[in-house]
This record gives C-alpha cells, sequence and structure tokens, in this order.
C-alpha cells in the first residue's frame, strides 16, 4: 500500500525520509515532533487504497453493541462518506460554507423546518403542487412534509446569470442530492501536476454567517443530549447528540441558529447536513438526534475562525480545534466505544471509519496546529499551520476525487464564501501557492 503526503510551504525544497518527516524537527514536552517553521499548505495523495472498519450493526441503550465488516474502496474512501464537522474551543466561528458538485443555480429547501430554524427565510421555492410562477410579494402556501406553511415569496426568478456570486444567500440543495451530480463532473485526468485539473461548479450546499446570524442546509449539534429536550443520555453511553442552544452549551427543543460568540475552552460543537436521517444512515444510538452529514467524493470545506489564546491551561484546555469525522462516529457514540472509529485490535490493518484533523493544538496555549488522518491507513507528520491568536483564519479543504488528493489551505482574507465556486476557483484551493516548493514527500508503505 502506498500513502503520500506533500506538505507545501514558501521556501527552498528538500526531501526527506518517511522516519524523519523533516530533518530539524523539534520535540516539545508532550511528545509531539514540529517543523522550525508553519506551513499555508498541507495535501495527501495517494488515498485510493481499498479497506474496511468495524460499522456499529446495533446498539441500544442497555449497552449492547454489535459490528460488522463494511468494506470500502474509492478515490477517497471512506471520506466519500457523509462527514460531519466539529469544532473544540477556544473558539469563534465566523462563516462555514460547504460546496458539492452541482449546476450553479438557486435551490429549495427541503423541508418546512427549515424555513423555522433560520432567521433569513431565503425560501426560493415553488408551490409543490403547482407550477405556476410566483410574483414577488405572493403569499405562498404549500403542504410540505404533511404540514402545511406559508410565506412570503421574495425570489423574482433567476437572472440572466445564474451563477451570480454577488447574489444575496441561496437556499441550499441537499448534500446528498448535490454529491449525486459528482459523475456528472469528472475531471481530466492529471497531466504532470500532482492533482488533476477540476472541471465543473460547484454550489454552496451548506452555509453559515455568524454576524448575520444565516444558518442553510446545515444544523448544530453536540453531545449534550438531555431527555424531555433533545437527544438522551445515560450512565451507559453519557450524553447522545441534541440540538444545541444559541450558546453552544445546552440542549435545544429545536434547531437552533449558533449566535455569534466565542465558543470557551471546554465547548463543542457538531455541524451537520440539515437532511434528517434515514435508513442510509446506518445504525444510530437510540433517542439520540441523528442527521446526515456532507457526503460525496468531491467535496469543499470553507471555514473562517479564530482561535484566541484563552490563557488556560490543562487536558483540553487552551487547545483550539476543527476535524471532520465520519458521521457514522457521532451518531453512535463519540467518546465511547460503541462507535466505527476505532479499528480491530486483532486486525491492524483494519483501521476506523475515518477521522481527518484539520487544525489541531495538542498542547495548551500552543500556537502550531497539526492535521492528522485517522483510518486504516491514516498519517500525518510534523508540519503545521501557524494558529493567529489575535485574528481570524480562513482554511479550505478540497477532497478531490479523480486526484484521489486532499488539500487543506489556508485562504486569502479576501475570499467571500460566495454561493458557488467555479471549476478554476477550486483548482485554484488545489494548486500550489506562487513560489511555493515542495518541502516533503512521505511514502508509508503497509
Amino acid at each position: 500500500m502506498k500513502y503520500t503526503s506533500a506538505i507545501l510551504f514558501g521556501g527552498a525544497a528538500s526531501v526527506v525520509s518517511a522516519s524523519a518527516y523533516c530533518s530539524d524537527a523539534v520535540q516539545d514536552l508532550i511528545g509531539n515532533y514540529y517543523c522550525p517553521g508553519g506551513v499555508k499548505q498541507i495535501k495527501y495523495s495517494g488515498l485510493d487504497i481499498p479497506g474496511k472498519y468495524r460499522a456499529v450493526a446495533n446498539m441500544d441503550n442497555s449497552g449492547t453493541c454489535t459490528f460488522e465488516d463494511k468494506a470500502y474502496s474509492g478515490p477517497i474512501a471512506p471520506y466519500d462518506e457523509d462527514l460531519s464537522m466539529h469544532f473544540r474551543g477556544p473558539i469563534r466561528l465566523n462563516n462555514i460554507a460547504v460546496y458539492t458538485p452541482g449546476k450553479s443555480k438557486r435551490e429549495a429547501p427541503q423541508t418546512a423546518a427549515h424555513a423555522k430554524r433560520h432567521g433569513h427565510q431565503h425560501l426560493h421555492k415553488k408551490h409543490q403542487e403547482q407550477n405556476q410562477e410566483r410574483d414577488v410579494g405572493d403569499i405562498v402556501v404549500a403542504t410540505i412534509d404533511g404540514q402545511v406553511v406559508s410565506w412570503v415569496n421574495t425570489w423574482a426568478g433567476p437572472t440572466a446569470d445564474a451563477a451570480d456570486d454577488s447574489s444575496p444567500a441561496a437556499t441550499t440543495t441537499s448534500a446528498s442530492s448535490a454529491a449525486a451530480s459528482t459523475a456528472s463532473s469528472k475531471k481530466a485526468a492529471s497531466t504532470g501536476s500532482s492533482t488533476g485539473t477540476i472541471t465543473g461548479d460547484f454550489v454552496r450546499s451548506a452555509y453559515y454567517d455568524a454576524a448575520s446570524g444565516t444558518a442553510d442546509g446545515l444544523v448544530f449539534l453536540a453531545n449534550v443530549g438531555s431527555p424531555g429536550v433533545s437527544g438522551t443520555w445515560d450512565t451507559v453511553w453519557g450524553s447522545s447528540l441534541a440540538y444545541v442552544d444559541e450558546e453552544g452549551s445546552a440542549a435545544a427543543a429545536s434547531p437552533t441558529v449558533l449566535k455569534d460568540k466565542l465558543l470557551d475552552d471546554t465547548q463543542e460543537i457538531a455541524i451537520f447536513s440539515d437532511s434528517p436521517c434515514d435508513d442510509s444512515c446506518g445504525a444510530t444510538r437510540p433517542g439520540s438526534v441523528a442527521y446526515k452529514g456532507f457526503e460525496g467524493a468531491s467535496k469543499v470545506f470553507v471555514v473562517e475562525l479564530s482561535m484566541p489564546d484563552s490563557g488556560k491551561s490543562g487536558a483540553n484546555l487552551n487547545m483550539p480545534a476543527y476535524w471532520l469525522l465520519n458521521g457514522a462516529i457521532p451518531r453512535t457514540a463519540q467518546y465511547a466505544s460503541c462507535s466505527c472509529w476505532k479499528g480491530d485490535n486483532e486486525s491492524p490493518l483494519q483501521g476506523g471509519c475515518g477521522e481527518l484533523d484539520v487544525v489541531e493544538i495538542l498542547s495548551s496555549g500552543d500556537t502550531r496546529a497539526k492535521s492528522t488522518f485517522h483510518f486504516a491507513n491514516g498519517v500525518g507528520d510534523s508540519h503545521y499551520i501557524d494558529r493567529p491568536v489575535d485574528s481570524p483564519i480562513k482554511v479550505a479543504v478540497v477532497m478531490d476525487s479523480d486526484s484521489s488528493t486532499v488539500s487543506i489551505k489556508v485562504l486569502n482574507d479576501d475570499f467571500k464564501f460566495p454561493t458557488s465556486l467555479s471549476s478554476n476557483e477550486v483548482q485554484d484551493m488545489v494548486n500550489d501557492e506562487t513560489n511555493t516548493k515542495l518541502l516533503s514527500l512521505l511514502s508509508f508503505l503497509g
């Protein structure tokens, strides 16, 4: 098996061995190794390695948990499965956008619950039972998911240029429907570069803007289950996923938009798509709030966040992090043994179902954010992205199916979270930065 990781920065080029990572890495007091300078981009390639993991087959609140082997294969498997986004404080989330292959046009929200959940009702939806056009200002009445709802139409229809990204925030497509179009937006094979050429537009299928309180296509959850409110709790598995209140601290009875605030050191937030789970989600914890994550073999996650220094120290204190999980993990037991995160000890090559640490601080107060893949062929190394403590940072994660590559890149401050991305814009997130040189190429054999 071969797994490679290309770490890029502005500077001279060199090649180092897999065991050395970088020739002058320094070990900190708790055993982590760091290269002498931060980088702006980390690339992982060679991800098309088939494998298997232990999926939860059944789980109940009495403590029963059974597993079954689940095989995976594909360009970035198992990361083509639905992924949830996770954040640990101290962290402030300014903007979040998920882009998936699709047509550059406005799409309708999936359910009436979507409208109730968001203060900004960007409902560009035609009556589901009639096909006539609606004028701006018309009252639209529809039966959606068995509920009669109404709203004032604010959509005047598509513009001459449906891909104009300067328009107001759009309603979203579901992650599942957008991902289904992946096959129609395949890219040409690579011609000498480390990644292929990306073609086809990406539509924004989920969006959060803290300043305006806008949230479309996603839900905020946390492991704060509270019977009678949402989610559940017991002495066996602890707290399940639940809707979380606007403070990010307690269970809420229904989907709520996270307010513009700093999450403290002890808070964690999980973000899923707004598509409730069906049988495709597999086993879920009884009584838990269960939604699908963001699925598909090609997808883009862009976040703007800040990671201020809280001045605290101790276990998990002043250690902000942003990571992606296979959605099956938190839907069962993120912090207990009943999940697909861990591999089978009797089969060392059989790893877990997937976690990608995008930026993670490993010791209190550190300013070096590392990245690591966790699964059967997981890998990380000693390079890191600088943690700004007094300003926000914009980070893109591009999962590209045709090149079997994942790129983590710090974006320029002028990125505006548009309603869609062209193929060129996504390619720019994958391309090496100007004057960027290859620092190391790591090959892992198993």
